[in-house]
């Protein structure tokens, strides 16, 4: 092996949704630095509390090689280091590898011979390669695959799952030799018990991990597509998808909004990496239009509707059901809700947002949005299911109706309710 296995010291570079999990599994194992800019977020580890909900305080308090740290410093006795920093879009829907260039930076002041770094982070095929192995050789002054290493293994954490963690999802490796593959392969297969899936290049492990949200980004805009069709033919999606899903070779997909630090994000990655070799995609684009402009959509519809009962719509009370970017989970990276808030604030409409398991201050700080504590019967114009928490559907539509006033719209974005229930639904 590269490194022998009781030599061993670990650096996680950046521990957020991905990056946690990862450090608490390899802290069981070898020892563990976990490594990251955000003091508030480090002094909530050091008292075992993960705002992310994605590690209990009682199975990081077992784990005994782990400690946390924001001093380059402090990575210099680690030998792998494996980044797990966030890859957005900008503006301009073009990827922004700033996180990553900043943290390939941060490691090449102390990357040393013989070290092993791996990303973890979604990026286009050859990233890895062609910008962050770059910065690491030239800060460093070690030379790429005769000094040190690298390696891909692309996250697949799926956030709020509880029943498919980190070490029930099967991992794809690869490394920039067969030596580095088969020591990263060898690493992940000491914490991952649904076992590896090696390939032959970092660019495939890259390309692998970026189609498989971008396939599943396509299916949802094609069902979005699909329920635009059939609202303005006054057909219910929900019975059609379910009789559709009576043929045994029909996938089943459901029209929404689609946010989240993957879905919605890395397509886009993938196109950028085709308009760069001369290729314009095009039914990959199309899918991102569709999920993009979704949250106008749905505005558009209860709009829609609350000027046929009459009801003005500029200087309404609006409450949105639900901020994060899906069910039963406090990740609001990337929500397409925000859309919806700023659609009606440009109505003129007075909008306030519910979200039990949202941080308050969190979502403030990032979207600019006050999220209200408690909700209050008789106070709303409409009222928009936006979100399927357990809270929501446990409510129950009677529940749902007292919230809004005598008259008052009911649109429900995630079929919670029956369709007969509700005044409106994708």
């Amino acid at each position: 092996m590269l490194i022998a296995e009781s030599d061993i010291k670990i650096a996680i570079i950046g521990l957020g949704y991905v990056g946690l999990p990862l450090a608490v599994a390899f802290g069981n194992k070898f020892p563990t630095v976990g490594f990251d800019i955000n003091e508030p977020r480090l002094q909530k580890l050091k008292q075992n509390i993960d705002y992310n909900q994605e590690v209990s305080t009682k199975k990081k308090k077992k784990v005994k090689n782990l400690t946390f740290t924001s001093k380059t410093e402090d990575l210099a006795s680690c030998n792998v280091y494996i980044v797990t920093v966030p890859t957005p879009i900008d503006s301009h829907c073009n990827p922004d590898l700033t996180p990553l260039i900043k943290s390939s930076t941060t490691l090449s002041k102390v990357l040393r011979a013989g070290d092993v770094v791996v990303y973890e982070s979604t990026v286009y095929p050859g990233a890895v390669e062609e910008v962050c192995v770059p910065i690491l050789a030239q800060g460093s002054g070690l030379v790429y695959n005769k000094d040190f290493f690298a390696g891909y293994s692309p996250e697949r954490i799926n956030p709020g799952d509880k029943a498919r963690k980190l070490a029930d999802i099967l991992k794809i490796t690869s490394g920039s030799t067969p030596e580095a593959a088969d020591f990263i392969d060898y690493l992940y297969k000491t914490i991952i018990t649904a076992g590896t899936h090696k390939v032959s290049s970092i660019a495939v492990a890259e390309a692998a991990k970026v189609i498989e949200n971008t396939q599943r980004d396509l299916n949802i805009a094609l069902i979005n597509e699909l329920a635009i069709i059939f609202n303005k033919l006054n057909l219910d999606t929900e019975e059609i998808l379910n009789a559709a899903a009576t043929k045994w070779n029909f996938i089943r997909f459901n029209p929404g909004l689609v946010g989240g630090h993957c879905i919605g994000v890395d397509p886009y990655y993938l196109t950028y990496k085709a308009q760069a070799i001369g290729y314009h995609p095009e039914v990959i684009l199309a899918g991102r239009r569709i999920n993009d402009n979704m949250g106008k959509y749905v505005i558009s519809e209860v709009i829609k509707k609350m000027l046929a009962r009459k009801i003005h719509v500029s200087g309404a009370q609006v409450l949105i059901l639900g901020f994060t970017f899906k069910e039963d989970c406090p990740d609001f990276r990337n929500t397409r809700v925000i859309d919806m808030v700023l659609e009606l604030t440009e109505y003129g409409a007075n909008v306030s947002v519910y979200d039990p398991l949202v941080n308050v201050q969190h979502a403030t700080a990032e979207y600019k949005v006050s999220l209200i504590n408690k909700l209050e019967d008789n106070q709303y114009d409409a009222v928009i299911l936006a979100v399927a928490h357990k809270e929501f559907k446990e409510m129950g539509a009677a529940a749902l109706r007292r919230l809004g006033k005598t008259t008052h719209v009911l649109y429900d974005v995630k079929h919670i309710l029956p369709q007969a229930l509700s005044d409106g639904r994708l």
